[in-house]
């Protein structure tokens, strides 16, 4: 009888044990595969971005040209070559992202010529505006027509190259996410496996004392390994999240980009033409007034155009080992103002744990500091209690908790908080929070919020302790 159960047993765990490591290699490989399709996603995107960056900058070298022939500028006529170098260097950043797809090459190549006869035709128009001795020939108005058909022509084979681009990421996504089913289905069968292993351990054991004491020890110890599965199943989770997080931030930096293109081109013509006719010989005071206020309405909006731009992309960061706690003790400095005036009780349950990371201190300051005057100004004066906390997780990670006791937040405005200008608040412009996050995702980090109404808010940054 004991054999029989000893072997039944043997045979289970046996059994158990292949299903599990099937199972592993599964998980590996599949892991891989998302981490591939990952890559070829960020590709595709960077192709999709650098076409539309050189677009706008077509447009800006055509606009500084047309400036310098209508104003005789030689700041727009900087700004036409200064930008000539950058489509240069994107479109070498296209050919080599695009290095893998024949098709594309071939279009890469198309638009490089046109590119390179646009603005040659371009260079060429002022060098007969100069040699004509600053006049506007007819010669240099059918170099204009031929210029706009060229742009025409140029204008359409990007648009062919996004379209190839978009359908190529789709394509990518739907790898992605058809990666990300195949892992949850290989979850549901390991657990399922360790399900029917507890059940067929406990029949067992239950007949047999000793075969009993084994099968615990043997249970006990493929508990942990599939506690150890699920904890790097989570991490796969999390990292899938950030994914997710990091592809909503580059598809706002995108439409930021997109939006800054279509006002920017529209606001150049308007501050060129009020320069036109400001020079004009016989305006009246009144106009002159009129068209300094449209000069400086139009600097503003180019203004906010350039923060929404710089809450949107990612920035060069320069890293140095800081402990985490002596910079949160900083930026609380930086508030110490705000926390008296509104007599905030401040609680800080610091790790005994030396936490340092690899941090931009000033931007990192920067990032915090958003964070604590949100906190501040969410709690009601003399009632505020405001607790922060840092942890040392596994992984090489830092953890910090900004708690406070204010109003909280309901589920629409958790979904809407790092979007660019969006804020509950009747000032501000809505664009800390959102550089917050572009800080934080910077540095290969994470931001998570918990909120409910009238319960405060909990905002939880994850960093990196190695570089």
């Amino acid at each position: 009888m004991f054999n029989r159960g000893s072997f039944r047993v043997k045979t289970g765990y046996l059994t158990a044990f292949l299903l599990l490591l099937i199972s592993y290699l599964l998980i590996f490989v599949t892991l891989q595969q998302l981490l591939q399709q990952t890559k070829w996603l960020e590709r595709t995107d960077l192709v999709i971005n650098d076409l539309e960056t050189l677009s706008s900058y077509l447009n800006e070298a055509e606009s500084a040209a047309r400036g310098y022939v209508l104003l005789n500028d030689p700041d727009h006529k900087e700004t036409f070559n200064s930008t000539t170098e950058k489509i240069d260097l994107l479109l070498k950043n296209i050919d080599s992202l695009t290095s893998d797809n024949t098709l594309q090459q071939k279009n890469a190549d198309t638009l490089k010529t046109a590119i390179q006869e646009k603005l040659g035709g371009i260079y060429r128009g002022i060098l007969l505006y100069e040699q004509g001795g600053n006049v506007i020939t007819d010669r240099i108005k059918e170099r204009g027509e031929i210029g706009k058909k060229l742009m025409a022509n140029i204008k359409v084979i990007i648009q062919k190259m996004e379209r190839a681009e978009r359908n190529l990421l789709q394509q990518r996504k739907e790898k992605l996410r058809t990666v990300s089913t195949s892992i949850k289905i290989i979850t549901v069968t390991s657990l399922a496996i360790a399900l029917l292993l507890s059940t067929y351990s406990f029949l067992t054991y239950s007949k047999e004392s000793d075969a009993k004491r084994k099968a615990d020890e043997q249970a006990d110890l493929y508990r942990r390994q599939l506690e150890s599965k699920v904890h790097e199943l989570q991490a796969a989770n999390t990292e899938l999240q950030e994914l997710r997080s990091l592809e909503k931030f580059t598809a706002t930096g995108r439409v930021a980009r997109t939006i800054a293109h279509e006002i920017r081109n529209p606001l150049t013509n308007i501050i060129l033409a009020t320069d036109q006719v400001k020079s004009t010989s016989g305006a009246s005071e009144e106009t002159v007034m009129l068209l300094d206020m449209i000069n400086r309405n139009a600097s503003r909006i180019n203004s906010m155009i350039s923060e929404l731009l710089a809450s949107t992309k990612f920035a060069q960061l320069q890293y140095s080992k800081v402990n985490v706690n002596s910079l949160l003790d900083e930026t609380i400095e930086l508030a110490r103002d705000r926390i008296e005036l509104k007599q905030i009780s401040l609680h800080k349950k610091y790790s005994s744990f030396d936490c340092q990371v690899f941090a931009d201190v000033e931007k990192m300051k920067i990032a915090i500091l958003n964070i604590i005057v949100n906190a501040i100004e969410a709690m009601e004066k003399g009632k505020g209690i405001l607790e922060i906390s840092t942890t040392a997780i596994t992984g090489n990670k830092c953890k910090i908790d900004i708690k406070d006791n204010g109003s909280g937040m309901n589920e629409e405005t958790l979904q809407k908080l790092f979007d660019p200008y969006f804020t509950s608040k009747d000032s501000g412009n809505g664009l800390g929070l959102t550089n917050t996050q572009n800080i934080i995702l910077n540095h290969k980090g994470s931001i998570e919020v918990k909120s409910r109404p009238r319960e405060g808010s909990v905002f939880s940054i994850t960093l990196n302790t190695t570089e």
